[in-house]
């Protein structure tokens, strides 16, 4: 999944957001959203889904399935 972790940091900061802010969108904790980037844990599909319309990709896009 480090295709999901390079694309989850770069739209983050692409889109000027914390990792605070995107943990209180997903209603999680700000570590728990931590491990997401870091590669430790990886997001359910409802946070998935809510992460890739929060940033207007696809899921796809974020699971380097596609390069849009």
């Amino acid at each position: 999944m480090k295709i999901f972790q390079e694309r989850l940091i770069e739209q983050r900061k692409l889109n000027k957001v914390t990792q605070r802010q995107l943990a209180e969108y997903l209603q999680i904790t700000q570590p728990s959203y931590i491990r997401y980037e870091n590669g430790s844990a990886e997001p359910n599909l409802d946070k998935l889904v809510k992460i890739a319309d929060y940033f207007d990709v696809s899921v796809d896009y974020l699971l380097g399935r596609t390069e849009y």
